[in-house]
């Protein structure tokens, strides 16, 4: 259940400080004040407090032309590049043995850099499992051939992986959810808006014909695998869950036994599929996320021919690995994927997508020599204080709560105290031993360590769960709530400071920016409208009275409400349902912050700086964390296919609802962020 940093603007919920290098604008010897010097003051706090907070970096910083957002996450993010840019210069020039983690670091990158031999194979690297989609002759060649795909990353009809029973945690099950799709969601192939429409005419006439040719088909094979490839993928869109629903724990959780699933789905034969799926065990039992996406999966394989089938599978193909191959699929994916559907205007660096993808794909070989070089210990046990006076001050909120009964109140406060934290790294390492990784093929590679993280995700069926081990690298810009474990993890990444000292920042910020946006806000995560369904173990169950269910989705529902009111982009609103999670978060991360940030010394002296009160700099550091801007395209985008709200919104939205704010910036009626006391919303 990871939360996407920073409500996708970014790309995880990072925690992170940012390089003041490339931030600071003053040129005195003192240290650039990390709230002070973003400040916009020509706009009045209470009518857009995200731009008075932020506007000054904001104008001062367009985003560049090969980014779809640009802000402070960015900025940690290039500094984090650079550091495991010289973990990788370093692995190349090492002469390491063969199997060692140096040698499969220094191996992949230069994979990755060797533009000359990649063009030189052109799409030969994935000829292997063409000429599986090739040789199918009938529907049980098309479900092999999908199933062969599937074990090396290429998502398609099937969507299989092994996690957790939601409702008995100790166990993991193989789990079914929908798939298969190639635009974002369901939403771009039925929506009818002209922004929509753009992007569904471009997929159908020109991405998808461009990229079948590049896999090796002429003009007019091309042109009707495009057309067959677009039919199924809207039949399939038509049965496919939206995004709000996706997050209803008990609709999407539908236990079968195999003979059952055989009934859903006639035109498969599980056991056969299983077995191509690389299980080494009997299967007798699943978990079916959307039964309706099976029973339409099932129907297709019947109402397209093997040919239509054919062409499906030769894009999931080729789009899953264009970034991988020539120039000529790689200028083409980012095409659409960056231009038309995030309005990027060029690519990165070869460099910094090649230590990308080896970040996805092998991050922990990564993280064992990152956390070595960068992660002090001091950071680490500041962040981990942090987070138990976040708990401490949830403690007390749900005790004075004067909606909730002493019942409920009771488990709630169980399932708190029994939330363990994972702070920076792991303590157990994963063995990447069984990854070959040589200098043959930079596609290959990928294909390699794909494999691998599909046969470690399969090797867990029947085995005890392992509560050491981590979903994220320490590198990583991103922050989680896991429901089945009732964790929350924070990789080291989320405490890095370029540029500037831990120490140099004060309580205030640190308490707004990493307390409430990220340590709060994950531990709310298991209280919000998704996560409280699930107890202490991490068990799917109802554990609260049916009143106090009642008045909790009352209070939800008003925040829901509160956040589908405002427009993002043209007539384009918000979500209020599907964000639901992420804003109950947000809002009770920072009411958190704000109780836990009371008891710390700065507070209580209440002393000024830069003319600014300590509470005044919490809202601030809290709004630094969403400095930054989106393209128009990557809004859309955001607004149809993610769970977050836009950042400026994640600041402005629940600032709305809290006392502490409007007393500390003086906002009155009038103001544009003024909501009605009796109309603000209070949940924790």
């Amino acid at each position: 259940m990871t939360k996407l940093y920073k409500a996708a603007l970014f790309g995880g919920a990072v925690v992170a400080l940012f390089a003041l290098s490339a931030y600071q604008t003053k040129t005195t010897d003192k240290p650039a004040d990390p709230v002070y010097d973003n400040l916009d003051k020509s706009v009045k706090p209470g009518d857009d407090f995200f731009k008075y907070a932020n506007g000054g970096w904001l104008k001062r910083n367009p985003i560049p032309a090969a980014y779809s957002s640009w802000g402070i996450g960015n900025v940690v993010s290039e500094e984090l590049r650079d550091r495991l840019k010289k973990i990788n210069e370093d692995a190349l020039k090492a002469n390491a043995p063969k199997g060692s983690s140096t040698q499969k670091i220094g191996d992949f990158y230069y994979t990755g850099l060797d533009s000359v031999n990649i063009e030189k194979q052109g799409i030969n690297p994935i000829k292997a499992q063409l000429d599986i989609i090739d040789q199918a002759t009938d529907i049980a060649g098309i479900l092999n051939a999908a199933a062969v795909l599937t074990t090396t990353g290429t998502r398609n009809i099937i969507g299989s992986g092994v996690r957790q029973d939601a409702k008995n945690s100790v166990k993991t099950i193989v789990q079914l959810s929908q798939s298969g799709l190639g635009l974002p969601n369901r939403d771009y192939y039925f929506k009818t808006d002209a922004r929509t429409t753009k992007v569904r005419t471009d997929y159908m006439t020109n991405h998808l014909p461009a990229m079948l040719k590049l896999s090796g088909w002429n003009e007019q094979k091309a042109t009707q695998g495009a057309a067959s490839i677009f039919k199924i993928e809207k039949f399939l869109a038509d049965s496919s869950r939206k995004l709000e629903n996706l997050r209803d724990p008990y609709r999407n959780y539908n236990k079968m036994t195999i003979a059952q699933l055989g009934k859903l789905t006639p035109n498969i034969n599980w056991p056969v599929i299983f077995s191509k799926l690389e299980y080494k065990q009997p299967i007798d039992t699943v978990i079916v996320g959307q039964p309706e996406y099976y029973r339409a999966v099932n129907t297709a394989l019947s109402t397209f021919s093997v040919d239509e089938w054919k062409a499906y599978l030769r894009w999931k193909l080729i789009s899953s690995y264009a970034p991988y191959l020539n120039s000529a699929a790689d200028a083409e994916s980012f095409r659409f994927s960056g231009k038309v559907i995030s309005g990027r205007k060029e690519q990165l660096p070869r460099w910094k997508r090649v230590l990308d993808t080896e970040n996805g794909l092998m991050g922990e070989l990564l993280g064992q020599l990152f956390v070595k070089e960068y992660f002090p210990v001091e950071a680490k046990q500041r962040y981990t204080d942090m987070v138990e006076a976040i708990r401490q001050a949830y403690r007390e909120h749900i005790a004075k709560l004067d909606w909730m009964s002493p019942e409920t109140k009771q488990k709630a406060l169980a399932k708190l105290n029994a939330i363990h934290p994972k702070v920076g790294y792991p303590d157990k390492w994963k063995d990447f031993s069984s990854m070959e990784i040589s200098r043959d093929s930079y596609a290959g590679n990928v294909m390699q360590a794909k494999h691998w993280a599909y046969l470690f995700n399969i090797n867990k069926l029947g085995k005890p769960v392992d509560h050491t081990e981590w979903g994220m690298t320490p590198q990583t810009y991103n922050a989680s709530y896991s429901p089945s474990n009732n964790e929350i993890t924070l990789p080291a990444a989320q405490f890095s400071i370029p540029g500037v000292k831990d120490s140099e920042v004060d309580d205030a910020v640190a308490y707004g920016y990493v307390a409430a946006s990220t340590i709060g806000h994950e531990i709310t995560h298991g209280f919000d409208d998704e996560g409280r369904q699930f107890d202490a173990k991490g068990n799917l169950r109802a554990w609260w009275t049916p009143t106090d269910s009642a008045k909790f989705t009352k209070r939800a529902n008003m925040l829901a409400d509160q956040f589908s009111s405002y427009v993002v982009l043209d007539s384009l609103h918000v979500n209020g349902k599907a964000s639901l999670g992420e804003n109950i978060a947000d809002l009770g991360g920072i009411v958190l912050g704000i109780d836990a940030f009371k008891k710390t010394q700065q507070y209580k002296e209440s002393k000024l700086i830069d003319g600014l009160t300590p509470m005044q700099r919490f809202f601030l550091g809290y709004a630094l964390g969403w400095l930054g801007q989106q393209r128009d395209e990557s809004l859309a985008n955001q607004i149809l296919t993610d769970v977050h709200a836009p950042g400026f919104l994640r600041v402005n939205g629940p600032f709305s609802d809290v006392p502490e704010f409007y007393q500390a910036f003086h906002i009155k009626k009038g103001d544009k962020m003024w909501i009605d006391p009796d109309k603000r919303v209070k949940i924790w």
